[in-house]
């Protein structure tokens, strides 16, 4: 994580066991039988003894199969094209909406009255700003806190000291983080904090108290792998959602976003859920990669017909580069451009429309089609080891552009050409491609697994 510039560093800095035994035949026991009732309960003694048949067989199938129930939160489409999520900090509890990121690790809000975002104003709501001083249960992480470590590595504590040597003291508060995204980026402090949740409460929880940000007015919840993202913090054993499709506006609908936090990681699998592993980034020379969910996509069907991509591409070479990823913070699927090419082409081979070549200049997606009546395009699966299928809705991978004739393929590549593969993940399966599947983290046993299912239905 870069230091932050001295302008933010200076407005930062300015914010700152029973055994019974007996003496009869062995391995048994005499004891007098005893009454069920020594007197009659009113008029009905079978009405009583039935009810306690009933209520015992039924607290034995509770404590036989209890689960603790999940924690949820509401997941709401966004006109940006991402969910968000809402979740309180503080004492008593502010309430804040959070962009929900499989792909990033750190928790952050808005921060402070003088919290300043540049160029935001495409987003429609100005954020409120979290205010530590209103909250009982906040306070600054120091820099010997273990927490500082999550977010700046086991140097920072030497560093801290150094900075600090000529009175040796080493009390001051972690160093200001900045964190870069694909657009735009964040600064600030780090706190502990109490995260809350209807009947539980999470003490001393690491989040980031934003005072300036770049394109990013709203906070981030980070989902993926690493100490300080919320999933680890909250010591899941995985969550789930399901997405609600959206046309990029902010829809009133909501569907459920559940954490689950039992200790049972036996191999239990959800109906109709299809599963494939996750897989371990070889590299350690990009920290990043670390943070991502990685899928091993072994095949890439268009139609009947397999697209031949090179496999090395589609696994993580010895710097870490290829292979696939899922994000929840990106909108559409990106390809690196080799596997975009042979994707593209192949639907152009299979499809008799006419090219919309002037819509793919405007709105930078292609392949393009002008299309009338009802579309017919092939059909586009992903392959994952372990056997999991998933077959796309037409929906999530061609779309007609407003209210126009015209329908593009919703998967997107950049100009970066070649046989190579170019530095991080060659795959990003985004939330666009994810909209109506029952979708699975389950962390306890290293697996992804979805369904196809409506997410108007709750989970």
């Amino acid at each position: 994580m870069p230091p932050p510039s001295p302008l933010i560093f200076s407005i930062l800095c300015f914010l700152s066991v029973i055994i019974f035994t007996s003496s009869s035949t062995p391995n048994t026991i005499t004891l007098p039988l005893s009454h069920l009732f020594t007197t009659h309960p009113s008029s009905h003694p079978f009405h009583t003894l039935k009810l306690a048949v009933s209520t015992s067989i039924t607290r034995a199938h509770h404590l036989k199969n209890h689960q603790p129930n999940p924690l949820k939160t509401q997941i709401h489409p966004k006109s940006y094209g991402g969910y968000s999520i809402d979740l309180n900090f503080g004492t008593p509890p502010q309430t804040f909406s959070f962009i929900l990121d499989t792909g990033s690790t750190l928790v952050w809000l808005p921060c402070s009255s003088h919290y300043l975002c540049s160029n935001c104003n495409s987003f429609h709501n100005t954020p409120k700003s979290f205010i530590p001083k209103n909250s009982s249960s906040s306070k600054f992480v120091g820099c010997t806190n273990p927490k500082c470590t999550w977010v700046f590595g086991t140097s920072v504590e030497s560093r801290c000291c150094k900075q600090n040597s000529a009175t040796g003291n080493c009390s001051q508060t972690c160093p200001a983080y900045t964190v870069q995204y694909g657009l735009g980026s964040t600064a600030g402090l780090l706190l502990s904090e109490n995260l809350n949740f209807p009947g539980k409460i999470l003490p001393d929880f690491l989040v980031g108290c934003s005072i300036i940000s770049v394109y990013q007015p709203a906070g981030i919840a980070g989902f993926g792998r690493g100490p300080e993202s919320l999933p680890s913090q909250m010591n899941l054993t995985g969550f789930s959602y399901c997405l609600l499709s959206h046309q990029f506006d902010d829809s009133p609908e909501t569907s459920d976003l559940v954490l689950h936090t039992s200790s049972d990681d036996d191999d239990k699998r959800t109906n109709g859920v299809s599963y494939t592993p996750f897989r371990k980034n070889p590299s350690s020379k990009n920290p990043a990669f670390g943070a991502y969910y990685y899928l091993t996509l072994r095949r890439i069907i268009v139609g009947e017909k397999r697209v031949r991509v090179p496999k090395r591409l589609l696994e993580p070479d010895v710097d870490g580069n290829g292979g696939s990823i899922v994000d929840s913070g990106s909108t559409f699927t990106f390809m690196e451009r080799p596997i975009f090419d042979l994707v593209a082409q192949e639907f152009a081979k299979q499809v008799n429309y006419t090219r919309a070549r002037e819509m793919e200049k405007k709105s930078g997606l292609s392949p393009c089609f002008v299309v009338s009546g009802t579309a017919t395009f092939p059909e586009l699966r992903f392959e994952f080891r372990g056997g999991a299928k998933m077959i796309l809705p037409l929906s999530n991978y061609f779309s007609l552009f407003g209210k126009s004739d015209v329908a593009c393929l919703t998967i997107v590549s950049d100009d970066v050409a070649g046989p190579g593969v170019a530095a991080g993940p060659a795959v990003i399966l985004g939330n666009y491609q994810q909209q109506n599947f029952y979708v699975e983290y389950d962390l306890g046993n290293e697996r992804f697994g979805f369904r196809s299912q409506s997410c108007k239905t709750r989970v």
